[in-house]
């Protein structure tokens, strides 16, 4: 059992899961990885951990460990929400939601986990810097961890419902949208916050 074959039977079932999601067959991975449907049981128990495993790789893919602590925070803040974006609303991060979704009935245990793995370090990352940008008095006093959330939630919003029903808004795809939310982001954390009248 080479680790080659097993890399590009994995690479085959990642492709098809996410363009046809689990209900794809052994017998189409195994022909789109051009071996025999023997060869991909012996590197795999069955379609079940195959998948387990091509959603753990997808979840690396998406996830996003930047280390935000060098320079001005709004240029910080600004390339990671371009990489967080450009790898969320990528192909492959499509897919994954799309499939994450569509299997958190059928594997309750594995999908919640996996998506945990996908996303608990991205928001670890941003928390932390979140909390010692606070400490600092460069944000206004807060609740990091909500603040994280919220940062996340902006970057994402509906923006990525409609791509998941490929419903797209031209104005998804404007070049500003990264830096407007972290804009946004940053106003609503200033160390000055702002008081309606």
């Amino acid at each position: 059992m080479s680790n080659d074959t097993h890399e590009h039977l994995l690479e085959a079932a990642i492709q098809a899961f996410a363009e046809d999601g689990y209900r794809i067959s052994v017998d189409d991975i195994a022909r789109r990885a051009g071996v025999a449907k023997q060869t991909l049981y012996h590197h795999f128990s069955g379609k079940d951990e195959l998948f387990a495993e091509a959603i753990k790789r997808m979840a690396d893919e998406v996830l996003v460990s930047l280390d935000l602590r060098d320079g001005d925070l709004r240029q910080l803040l600004l390339r990671f929400a371009e990489v967080f974006r450009g790898k969320l609303f990528g192909d492959h991060g499509i897919a994954f939601y799309r499939m994450l979704i569509a299997e958190a009935g059928r594997m309750p245990q594995l999908v919640p986990a996996v998506y945990a793995a996908a996303t608990e370090e991205t928001r670890r990352i941003l928390h932390q810097v979140i909390g010692d940008e606070m400490s600092a008095g460069r944000l206004r006093e807060d609740d990091p961890a909500f603040a994280a959330d919220m940062l996340l939630s902006m970057l994402t919003g509906m923006e990525r419902t409609r791509r998941l029903l490929a419903a797209r808004n031209p104005e998804d795809d404007a070049p500003d949208r990264a830096a407007r939310v972290v804009d946004c982001f940053l106003r609503a954390f200033a160390p000055t916050p702002y008081t309606p009248d």
